[in-house]
């Protein structure tokens, strides 16, 4: 690096120069070039004294100037330095250059008489930066010795679109009247449905809400491999359940109309699993990056209570919508973590396997299109509207309970509906910059291309969540997080690509 060294002012290199001149013209010179000195004075002033040219042919005449003589040169240079001195201002073997009094560390030649040029190690005029061998695009100073606006290019990485988490918790009625329907979801829950989310690749968890034990006592006991209980354990059930990586089961009976009163009871704990095995409610195997899928099983309606809060659906479509509405917002609010932030931002589905008329034809499911259904299947209590609404608003299928002979496909389907509701990650890790380069988070940008298209569209960076616009997204903890709107775009389009793009900071070549 050039260091102070290559910002005197001119003048004082001048004034170095001139000292060395001087040293060089009294101390340089050898005995023999004083005494060739003192030879060549002695014969000028001869010349002088006599007014002649000395050996000139007769017949010609030759006009000198003042002190001079024919044939005769002189020993010195202008610059008072022997002839073949760096700094005489002649350009002598091995010198790149020699502008004589003007040779300085910030003029085009050194005082070495080398000629200052981009590559040499030292900052010259016209440049802004040279580091000699390590210039070029790595290290912040060009090839051309300018400071570069970036010292690693121009990034770019592909951002994988991945599936969110989901967490799927699973409520079952526990009254007398719901052992078949205990029977066939334990029949179907490995097989029919955690066998095929397990295939997709999904990562996924099952946590029953729901009385441990015998399904003769119309309690749910789930083997292996979802559960712990190894295969046929649950012919005679151990004392309790067997967690495992993916399975977490909270002991705790549900009635026939108490389900969404037991799940805010359970919830944070506030009801406890009889054996303890979640001392702050379910809500301790809930992932807050996951998306939350519901699954009620019950032959009834809505009917209960809970911090001065009643639902009752009374079996009819209003009074239906009125207790889905109210039971949607107390889930977000006691818990926005987990189930979405608002009603718009809903984090969460509720499949509903309830008592209401069986469709045309009696496997086809109901989707969220199709209106409330008021007549009951032959075995129901009653039609569930309540929780019909809910799996309405949210997006969610809808199936007849009684034919317990359908679950495989009931399951099946849910399954699949599970797959594809699972939610693409709207934030990704930043590609990291080359070792030793520190990433510029102002020059990332986004390119979303939609499946099927060419051109991509651009997506800007804006400071925070409250900046959002429609094709934006923000930076915060080493995340790119797409804005709401185009977190909508990415999670509607699974088969879409998303590149990131960015620069490096410039590093300080001085």
């Amino acid at each position: 690096m050039g260091g102070d060294r290559h910002h005197r002012p001119h003048e004082r290199g001048h004034g170095r120069h001139e000292r060395r001149l001087r040293d060089r013209r009294d101390a340089g010179l050898g005995l023999g070039d004083r005494e060739r000195d003192d030879g060549a004075d002695h014969r000028h002033a001869d010349f002088d004294h006599a007014g002649t040219t000395g050996n000139l042919t007769d017949g010609t005449s030759e006009s000198t100037s003042p002190g001079t003589t024919q044939g005769v040169t002189d020993s010195t240079t202008t610059t008072g330095l022997p002839p073949g001195v760096c700094g005489d201002g002649v350009l002598n073997p091995g010198e790149g250059c020699d502008d004589g009094p003007n040779n300085g560390p910030d003029a085009a030649c050194s005082e070495e008489c080398i000629l200052n040029s981009c590559g040499d190690g030292t900052v010259d005029p016209g440049e802004t930066c040279d580091l000699g061998p390590d210039n070029g695009p790595d290290n912040g100073c060009s090839e051309t010795c300018d400071i570069l606006p970036t010292a690693c290019g121009n990034q770019e990485a592909e951002a994988e679109l991945i599936p969110k988490p989901v967490d799927i918790i699973i409520m079952i009625d526990n009254s007398g009247s719901m052992g078949n329907e205990i029977v066939g979801v334990q029949d179907n829950i490995n097989v029919n449905f955690a066998q095929i989310i397990e295939g997709s690749g999904l990562d996924y968890r099952v946590i029953m809400v729901s009385r441990f034990g015998n399904d003769s006592a119309e309690s749910v006991c789930i083997e292996a491999p979802l559960g712990g209980i190894p295969q046929g354990g649950c012919n005679n059930p151990p004392a309790q359940p067997i967690n495992g990586e993916r399975f977490f089961h909270y002991s705790v009976e549900v009635g026939s109309h108490n389900s969404w009163c037991r799940l805010l009871q359970t919830l944070n704990g506030n009801t406890k699993d009889e054996f303890n095995l979640a001392p702050m409610g379910w809500q301790e195997w809930l992932r807050p990056d996951a998306f939350k899928v519901f699954l009620e099983l019950t032959d009834d309606g809505v009917e209960c209570s809970y911090n001065n809060i009643s639902y009752d659906d009374n079996n009819n479509v209003n009074s239906g919508l009125t207790a889905a509405t109210k039971f949607d917002e107390r889930l977000i609010t006691v818990a926005p973590q987990h189930f979405g932030a608002s009603i718009e931002a809903r984090n969460y589905k509720w499949y509903s396997i309830v008592g209401m008329a069986y469709n045309n034809p009696p496997e086809q499911p109901y989707s969220d299109m199709d209106a409330i259904v008021t007549g009951k299947c032959p075995t129901a209590a009653d039609n569930g509207t309540g929780y019909q609404t809910l799996s309405n608003m949210t997006g969610a299928l809808r199936f007849p309970l009684c034919d317990t002979s359908k679950y495989d496909v009931v399951f099946q389907a849910i399954a699949n509906g599970v797959v594809a509701d699972a939610k693409i990650a709207c934030d990704f890790e930043i590609p990291p910059p080359p070792e030793g380069k520190t990433l510029d988070e102002d020059s990332i940008v986004v390119e979303f291309t939609p499946s099927g298209q060419m051109n991509p569209l651009l997506l800007g960076k804006v400071p925070g969540l409250d900046q959002c616009d429609p094709m934006s997204f923000y930076v915060e903890g080493g995340k790119v997080i797409l804005c709401p709107d185009a977190c909508t775009l990415a999670q509607d389009d699974k088969d879409a690509t998303l590149k990131v793009e960015f620069t490096c900071d410039p590093l300080m070549p001085l």
